[in-house]
């Protein structure tokens, strides 16, 4: 799932890859239509053509079912993948050669022939918070109004600050800005990768140490989608990949498959690499962020799928076994589900 070449074939010599890509001249990338989602693709459409001058790269936008669902919180809609569903679905049509994710919002399990070929580095994997007249977040008055669609977020601001009001945000990120501005929250919280790469950081009011709130599964880095079988195309966006970022991503997303990652649950994870070792930090929570169990794990970069297993084992046994059963009326049935976010 991982490798930036399937694992049928062998690495080509450069003579080779220089033949086989003399057979390719476009690549026909499929994306949302949001401005962050294009900013994304775009950024992969330079690269690409950077790497390889003459090559066409197209950029193809499609319409996700997250995105046509405004008005209905991401935790009620449920589903897998609302972010990535159709995209895939042109893939496997062949209407599209890549595709390009934010890894937030990629499932933990692939339609099959279909495959991550590559993970980029990680931008800035903080929460970020924007605030009305730049109040920061310890300072903000009682019972204020934040603004956010995610419940990793919801939980882990209210088991610090339980007098916050937490109301829904959706729509894009200028839309969200506008919202802010006009009054409808006192304070916003949005994904500092997005919000960096928008050139919109003056914006930001104050970054949130990990500590308070751990990242989402994935958060500040891309994720290239492509075909497993089309051999070429994996070697050739295999420079996209970043060594660190993708040991740690992979941790994080094993955390979530083994906790199954239900979009009605808070589920955080984030993987950073300390003295040549990979440390996970893991959370599970209730909604009204009263029960939040948090713990973390050190080891080897090459082990992150184990530690990932791992630490969701180490979290079930302190009691995220109860939420996930409270909140599923069961124990958790692994089907990789995604938590989702925007």
């Amino acid at each position: 799932m991982w490798g930036c070449v399937p694992p049928h074939t062998s690495p080509l010599t450069p003579h080779a890859v220089i033949e086989e890509l003399s057979l390719r001249k476009e690549i026909r990338i499929g994306t949302r239509a949001s401005a962050l989602a294009l900013w994304q693709a775009e950024w992969v459409k330079s690269e690409l053509e950077k790497k390889y001058p003459g090559m066409a790269v197209s950029l193809t936008k499609i319409k996700t079912t997250g995105d046509k669902i405004l008005d209905v919180p991401l935790a009620k809609v449920g589903g897998k993948g609302l972010f990535v569903k159709e995209i895939e679905e042109a893939m496997l049509r062949n209407e599209i050669d890549i595709a390009v994710h934010s890894m937030k919002d990629v499932p933990t399990f692939f339609p099959d022939g279909l495959h991550l070929g590559a993970i980029t580095k990680r931008e800035d994997a903080r929460d970020a918070l924007l605030s009305r007249n730049k109040v920061k977040f310890r300072d903000l008055p009682k019972g204020a109004k934040v603004g956010t669609s995610s419940l990793r977020r919801q939980t882990q601001l209210m088991s610090v600050r339980p007098d916050f009001v937490i109301e829904q945000l959706r729509g894009n990120v200028d839309t969200r800005l506008r919202k802010l501005k006009e009054g409808q929250y006192d304070a916003i919280i949005l994904a500092a990768a997005g919000v960096k790469r928008l050139g919109l950081a003056e914006n930001v009011t104050e970054y949130i140490d990990a500590e308070v709130s751990i990242p989402a599964i994935g958060q500040g880095a891309l994720g290239i989608e492509c075909r497993v079988d089309d051999r070429e195309l994996n070697d050739m966006i295999a420079f996209f990949n970043h060594a660190e970022s993708r040991v740690c991503v992979t941790g994080e997303r094993a955390l979530l498959r083994r906790l199954e990652g239900g979009c009605q649950v808070p589920i955080a994870c984030y993987g950073t690499i300390r003295n040549g070792k990979l440390r996970l930090d893991g959370l599970v929570g209730s909604v009204d962020g009263k029960k939040v169990v948090k713990d973390s794990l050190e080891g080897p970069q090459a082990e992150a799928e184990r530690l990932g297993v791992e630490l969701a084992e180490m979290l079930l046994r302190q009691g995220a076994d109860a939420i996930l059963r409270e909140v599923y009326g069961k124990s958790p049935d692994f089907s990789g589900d995604r938590l989702l976010e925007n």
